[in-house]
């Protein structure tokens, strides 16, 4: 792998990264639990509204690192530019995936029948 690749692929991992950091933060800063690895089972329990912000903020600074720190990131810069959103989106489809099965987001036509009743 030549070094402009590895540069690439450290923005994708900065996007994962940044993705991971979002559902965390958000969870913290409102006071509710979320999973983290740190929970019993790891990634499936619920984790304090302090560790999700500990962990969120863990998650944007590697981000910032791997982005920032790594090359000379570009968001002008296609290449830059989507290698950081392929990761961003990869990263949020797994959540969708993980978490929808975990809080319903995966069946979204039994939670609207499930609203009507």
């Amino acid at each position: 792998m030549g070094p402009a690749l590895l540069v690439l692929v450290s923005y994708v991992f900065g996007g994962a990264f940044l993705a991971n950091a979002v559902p965390h933060l958000v969870s913290g800063a409102l006071g509710r639990p979320f999973q983290t690895p740190f929970a019993k089972p790891s990634g499936r329990g619920l984790s304090s509204s302090t560790v999700n912000v500990a962990w969120g903020a863990f998650n944007l600074a590697a981000a910032y690192l791997l982005v920032c720190h790594v090359g000379a990131f570009d968001l002008r810069d296609p290449g830059d530019a989507a290698a950081l959103g392929a990761g961003l989106l990869a990263m949020n489809l797994h959540h969708a995936r993980h978490f929808g099965r975990l809080h319903g987001g995966a069946a979204p036509q039994a939670m609207r029948e499930t609203a009507k009743d």
